[in-house]
């Protein structure tokens, strides 16, 4: 027990003492890396991860896997090869950049994680309901005032803000939700961010927006960093001559719509009087039920709607915090189940104002505590619904799988951490329940299209403490015009 003892404790008997050891432990840190260049290289193409301790992944067989000490060869932003590190080498002229992730208790690997559901430009407005009292239908209607009073500008760094943070928690994928599109494909293409950006066709707070609008976009789709998608606040928000145009640009450029749909009772009932049957029944009448569809939230859904989703394999992203939060209702998983449609849910983070951190790790969790009363929801299928699962919904075809011909999105979790630490060695598949139950982490470093866009635990595109700064004071120069 003394020897245990001693290896964990410091020598540290003051502050000063502490603040001694801080800057020795730093200085001594710098001297060690887990990046290579090899030779000199123009540019930096083929990239080997070397052993890591563990790469988890979903296989071609839809498997979860929890593979120990393998290697991963990059080229071109795309995985090439996946292997026992003991099995091959990979000599150096075929190397521009060894990582080598055996060392120091060793680095887990898991795919990007992809967030199905977001609103990248309210970042902004962190902070606008935390502190009010009242009710939450006083609060979202302060917030809309505050958000208001945002310009381009605005919606750009906020975008920016919140596409970094979700890069910390391992999200390398993000559908955004929103009324503006520019300032996301901007944000995007800044960040590095792989962005599905559906933008609203149909919008209060931009009366402006509408089909044909939608449509400019889509035709020159090929020049955009993110990939343009189509968006609705609710579908009763919409005309039948709207999504009569909606339904044909679906057709025409075979794109995404996504819509927040039966989230409160009163926005089904709105459904009602306008469309004559309940949301899923609607879209199915309007001929706009199909896998081009998202549905978000999807909280007061009947059992026919339920077997209307998995019959026309409609994508439903869950959103465990939000519902919560907004008091919206329980989501129905264990009649997913039933049906045989959880295979088609996905996990998003929402916003800021309707989650405490952009990580979808912790809505795993949530998912799980939230239903295990009523349905277990397994640690490997909740993996799923944040990798692989995700990327079939939101038909990602090479997305989501550390697998030969997948796009290097990576992201790195430091081994000997808490949280993964202790695990079963003997059944490391442990390591997933671990990852899940302790939440939210931040990442090591992430790889996104085969480039590090994080490294050593610092971003290598964003002055992250220039950013907080800058997104303060837009914050507070945001609620200044609210006064004016």
């Amino acid at each position: 027990m003394v020897s245990v003892l001693e290896s964990i404790l410091t020598q540290n008997q003051t502050l000063v003492d502490a603040l001694k050891d801080e800057a020795s432990y730093l200085l001594e840190r710098q001297k060690h890396t887990r990046y290579q260049i090899i030779g000199r290289p123009k540019k930096v193409r083929r990239i080997l991860i070397h052993e890591a301790a563990f790469l988890i992944t979903v296989d071609a067989k839809n498997k979860l896997q929890v593979w120990p000490k393998y290697s991963v060869y990059i080229e071109d932003g795309m995985i090439k090869d996946v292997f026992r590190a003991s099995q091959k080498k990979i000599p150096d002229k075929k190397i521009d950049l060894f990582y080598d992730a055996s060392k120091r208790g060793g680095v887990v690997i898991t795919p990007g994680f992809i967030n199905g559901h977001a609103h990248p430009p309210m970042y902004l407005l962190r902070s606008s309901m935390t502190l009010d009292k009242g009710n939450v239908v006083d609060q979202v209607a302060k917030m809309a005032k505050l958000e208001n009073q945002m310009t381009s500008d605005d919606f750009f760094l906020s975008a920016v803000g919140d596409f970094t943070e979700e890069q910390k928690h391992g999200i390398t994928t993000t559908l955004s939700h929103y009324a503006v599109f520019e300032a996301v494909e901007k944000a995007a293409k800044l960040t590095k961010q792989n962005v599905i950006n559906a933008v609203s066709a149909v919008s209060n707070s931009h009366p402006k927006n509408s089909p044909a609008m939608v449509e400019r976009i889509l035709k020159k789709r090929k020049n955009y960093f993110s990939t343009p998608a189509i968006a609705i606040h609710y579908l009763h928000r919409a005309t039948p001559v709207q999504l009569k145009q909606i339904k044909q640009l679906i057709k025409k450029y075979n794109v995404l719509l996504t819509m927040h749909a039966a989230e409160t009772e009163s926005w089904v009932g709105e459904c009602v009087s306008k469309y004559g049957k309940r949301t899923v029944e609607a879209l199915v009448d309007l001929g706009l039920a199909s896998s081009n569809v998202i549905l978000s939230h999807a909280v007061h859904l009947t059992d026919e709607e339920i077997k209307l989703v998995k019959k026309y394999q409609i994508g439903i992203v869950h959103l465990p915090t939000s519902n919560k939060i907004h008091k919206s209702g329980e989501f129905r998983y264990p009649l997913f189940a039933h049906y045989g449609a959880e295979k088609q849910i996905a996990l998003g983070t929402d916003s800021v104002i309707s989650k405490n951190a952009l990580d979808l790790l912790s809505e795993a969790l949530q998912t799980r505590i939230m239903h295990q009363q009523a349905h277990r929801v397994l640690y490997e299928d909740l993996f799923k619904m944040l990798t692989s699962q995700a990327a079939d919904i939101l038909q990602l075809k090479n997305v989501g799988r550390i697998l030969p011909g997948y796009r290097a999105d990576l992201a790195f979790w430091k081994l000997r951490d808490r949280g993964f630490v202790p695990y079963n060695e003997s059944k490391p598949i442990s390591l997933v329940g671990n990852m899940i139950t302790h939440g939210g982490r931040n990442i090591r470093d992430l790889m996104i299209n085969g480039e590090f866009i994080i490294a050593n635990r610092l971003h290598n595109v964003i002055n992250e403490s220039k950013l907080m700064s800058e997104l303060q004071a837009a914050h507070m120069r945001l609620r200044e015009r609210l006064k004016e």
